[in-house]
């Protein structure tokens, strides 16, 4: 087996998979700190600014691997990994020995740990590492990484990391980024679900609801949530932000983890349902904070209609 290297720094050829929402912003914070970055996405089409911007384009994932020793992974769930990683023409097939994979998407951590392991068969590290901060933050380079896997590993890439990430944070074995992401899903979804509530019972009384917001946000009801969706909610603006199926996706995983563990989630069950209802209204690409508007529609209050043509 390879040794662990100390750390990749600005001399790496970095590959990134994934130029989505979050992927793109993090792309283009490597470029910006001077990588060398090599790029593949599914859609011809998504790579031409990166193109633009100085990466170069593979044709497969496959090709990207040839080309680079570290590697980062921004899909949106567990098959777009499985097939980036082991399908027809994955990165498994060509990269080298010692090489490193960083998977920021979000997935269960039993398929990370199982990626991982495959991985290692052939000489190749992995590292679970969801992020946390949103469109803003990945392409601003302030995102939050929970990241899972040996180490030394992690302390290797560390510096490449930095260009996206403010904080990076070792929180245990592979498979342990996942787990936290999920708590971290968890516990924002649970926030939303009081501000809904408000909002809904706001609406019903009549009230002012930016005036309504104003006063909560100077007292003991202030938080994330109420700050940075609490204006959605006023302005029924919803473009995304954290897209509402991604974040039913997310839930989803954590509810399958407190399963097989026997914890019981009740508030994230229900904005699960929420999210679910939502979604399967049409609105699964609103920002995912327009699971409250679901709380005012089972109020008997109406809500926005959905543009059309989408």
């Amino acid at each position: 087996m390879s040794a662990v290297r100390a750390s990749f720094g600005t001399d790496t050829r970095v590959g990134f998979i994934g130029l989505g929402v979050m992927g793109g912003g993090m792309a283009y914070c490597l470029l910006r700190k001077g990588y060398a970055l090599q790029v593949y996405a599914r859609k011809p089409q998504a790579v031409e600014g990166f193109e633009e911007a100085g990466a170069q384009a593979s044709a497969t994932p496959a090709a990207l691997g040839e080309a680079c020793e570290l590697v980062f992974l921004s899909v949106p769930d567990a098959q777009a990994v499985e097939a980036v990683l082991f399908g027809t023409d994955g990165l498994a097939s060509t990269l080298r020995p010692g090489s490193v994979v960083v998977d920021t998407s979000t997935i269960a951590p039993a398929q990370a740990r199982d990626s991982g392991a495959r991985l290692r068969e052939r000489d190749v590290w992995f590292l679970d590492a969801p992020v946390s901060g949103g469109q803003q933050g990945a392409e601003s380079g302030t995102l939050g990484c929970m990241i899972g896997g040996p180490a030394p590993m992690v302390d290797a890439v560390r510096e490449v990391m930095s260009a996206f990430c403010k904080t990076i944070t070792h929180v245990g074995e592979l498979g342990a980024g996942q787990a936290v992401k999920a708590c971290n899903q968890v516990a924002v979804a649970g926030a939303l679900l009081g501000v809904a509530d408000a909002f809904a019972l706001a609406r019903k009384e009549g009230l002012d609801l930016a005036v309504m917001r104003e006063v909560l946000m100077g007292g003991s009801a202030r938080s994330f949530s109420l700050d940075k969706h609490g204006p959605r909610l006023v302005s029924n603006a919803f473009t995304p932000g954290f897209r509402a199926v991604l974040m039913r996706k997310d839930l989803r995983l954590a509810l399958e983890s407190a399963r097989r563990s026997g914890a019981v989630l009740p508030a994230a069950q229900l904005a699960e349902e929420l999210l679910d209802a939502l979604c399967e209204s049409g609105r699964g690409d609103w920002d995912w904070s327009a699971a409250a508007l679901e709380v005012q529609r089972r109020s008997g209050l109406d809500i926005p209609e959905i543009p059309e043509g989408g």
